[in-house]
């Protein structure tokens, strides 16, 4: 997600912020009741984004690193009857793996243990995170924020790390087509093998080589400039570059995950399709829509879930499912429980239900009967699938973050509380501060 950028003296931002946090720190409690920490802030816009067309300038090296941003919601997951829990067993390793987007970073890492806990043990095996798309520096993976992901991936040999990486810098910023297909063509030249160098060794070196790389995902789309559209022989060639340039790292052990959305959307997958070379799981990101579409269409329609499986199947290749929820149907318990039989029967290398509303289960109280049905489905679920048990009463996860999404953009969060009027200084000075300030205006009446 991106924001629009206001003109601004930066130096009168920092000035201001001094004197405000000065002012803060010397007039003792009565004047600090007064200024309010709001909800954390977008990530600061980056200053020198490269030009679309022309090979990007280099990055400055004291910018700090723009996260996605992060949106908090109220939502909690819904509570289920308590009842008898069913006995669990130690998973084995050839188990297939699952598990759920729970956030970007560090808390994204701690949710996996709780949502663990709400599914009576069942062990999720699978950790998922996006790399920011906003400029290069990014997509090279920031210091320090795969760090926690690569501790968690490491603690046990059957864990698996699954990481969606642009292809592009400005990835969700509406470039135009003539654009887009200027940098496909400048990627298939190599001109950016560099970013793609420096991830792969990034990785590597955290000792995280078996890393799966959901590369370009949902490239059949309009939403991403690491699209296919405008140029799929370029983007097919642009795809084998980077997976050369990563491969060529000493001691990787990368699996490249090719992953449309489920249909047609704005070009039929298969003509992005790169080659059995460079692919090494076929991937699908599969929600429930559009309105009014039932699971068996979802699986007859052309590009469809079945012609996924039949795809892969001729090309060898495993499937998987990075992506997947519930979304235009509502709380559609009989989506959720065709979907998870669906992966029963076929057998994915892993997949990850995007948890967030609306296509959440469990940090989202808008589906109580999806999410009863998901849990009773996975409650202590081990290699085999369990018989739907009632559960006992799961703890209640906090803040769910969504990430980038081509179809459902995120709500920004309060501008301000009650009474508090914000102060504007800037982002790079919000960023410094950890956050925006505002000024309580009842605060004189406050501190008499």
């Amino acid at each position: 997600m991106t924001q629009q950028r206001r003109p601004r003296s930066r130096r009168l931002a920092v000035v201001t912020a001094t004197v405000v946090v000065s002012a803060v720190l010397a007039s003792g409690p009565g004047f600090a009741a007064g200024v309010v920490r709001v909800a954390d802030p977008p990530a600061p816009t980056p200053t020198s984004p490269a030009p679309a067309v022309t090979k990007p300038a280099a990055e400055a090296p004291t910018a700090p690193p723009t996260l996605p941003a992060q949106t908090p919601s109220t939502e909690t997951p819904s509570v289920q009857t308590p009842a008898t829990k069913p006995a669990v067993t130690e998973p084995r390793k050839d188990t297939p793996a699952f598990g759920a987007y729970l956030d970007y970073g560090a808390r994204g890492v701690a949710r996996i243990a709780e949502l663990s806990r709400w599914l009576g043990g069942a062990e999720l095996r699978v950790g998922h995170t996006y790399l920011p798309g906003d400029r290069w520096s990014n997509i090279e993976g920031p210091p320090g924020f795969l760090d926690v992901w690569a501790d968690w991936r490491t603690e046990r040999d059957d864990r698996m790390l699954v990481l969606n990486v642009p292809m592009l810098e400005r990835n969700e910023e509406g470039v135009p087509d003539a654009q887009v297909r200027s940098l496909l063509r400048q990627g298939a030249a190599g001109d950016f093998d560099r970013h793609f160098t420096a991830l792969a060794q990034r990785l590597v070196d955290l000792n995280v080589p078996d890393t799966v790389i959901v590369l370009g995902w949902e490239m059949n789309g309009t939403t991403y400039t690491s699209r296919c559209g405008p140029d799929p022989e370029s983007w097919k060639k642009y795809w084998n570059r980077i997976v050369t340039t990563m491969r060529s790292v000493p001691g990787q052990k990368f699996r490249f995950d090719f992953t449309p959305t489920r249909g047609r959307d704005a070009i039929p997958w298969t003509q992005c399709y790169p080659g059995d070379d460079t692919v090494d799981i076929l991937g699908m990101d599969s929600y429930d829509q559009p309105s009014g579409l039932t699971f068996d269409e979802q699986v007859k329609e052309p590009y469809g879930l079945q012609e996924h499986v039949d795809f892969a199947k001729s090309h060898g290749k495993p499937i998987s499912y990075p992506e997947w929820g519930l979304f235009r149907n509502g709380d559609n318990a009989e989506y959720m429980k065709r979907m998870l039989a669906w992966m029963d029967e076929h057998k994915p290398l892993y997949n990850t239900l995007t948890d967030y509303c609306p296509h959440g289960v469990w940090q989202c109280s808008s589906n109580p009967k999806s999410s009863k049905v998901y849990r009773s489905v996975l409650f202590g679920r081990t290699d085999t699938p369990t018989t739907p048990t009632e559960p006992t009463t799961p703890p209640k996860p906090t803040e769910p973050t969504p990430p980038p999404k081509p179809t459902e953009p995120s709500t920004p969060p309060p501008v301000h509380p009650p009474n508090c009027s914000p102060m504007d200084l800037g982002d790079w000075v919000e960023y410094w501060l950890g956050g925006k300030l505002c000024m309580r205006l009842d605060w004189w009446s406050r501190s008499r």
